[in-house]
């Protein structure tokens, strides 16, 4: 998986939101604090908005603030809201794939790594990210031999 731009901003700006504990954030705030070109925050928080991770105020006193609890809301909740499915191969779902001969067994390959990363993605949440304690299991996949690397 590749973690582009705007999937990364989108996480930035949602930990900057749990951070804030329910306060409403203004976008430049959160532009300036995470170093996130304004304009690309706009469209990003805009897709948040509509996936019903963030809520948005309007006004002078208007801002955004997470949609629900920090601890409801997993990492990959976020990337879907900003890039679609988790893994993809070709645009299409692993399961949607058919392959034939020696190329069989890529089926199988693509869903246990849309399976990893669901696994990893689906188990963290802002809470975790805005707390700075990652669940167990998550920092041992990261400490592992190799995983650096």
């Amino acid at each position: 998986m590749r973690i582009t731009a705007r999937e990364d901003y989108a996480i930035r700006a949602v930990i900057e939101l749990a951070v804030a504990g329910g306060a409403i954030v203004k976008r430049e705030d959160i532009a300036d604090r995470q170093n996130i070109p304004a304009p690309f925050l706009e469209n990003i928080l805009r897709d948040l908005k509509k996936e019903e991770i963030v809520d948005a105020l309007r006004g002078p006193e208007g801002g955004f603030r997470l949609a629900r609890p920090a601890d409801e809301i997993t990492v990959a909740d976020v990337i879907r809201a900003v890039a679609g499915p988790l893994a993809t191969v070709r645009g299409t779902r692993p399961m949607a794939l058919e392959y034939t001969g020696s190329a069989e067994s890529l089926q199988e390959l693509w869903i246990a790594v849309r399976a990893s990363l669901r696994n990893v993605l689906e188990t963290v949440t802002l809470a975790d990210l805005a707390n700075g304690k990652l669940p167990a299991r998550v920092k041992r996949i990261a400490e592992a031999p190799g995983a650096r690397d």
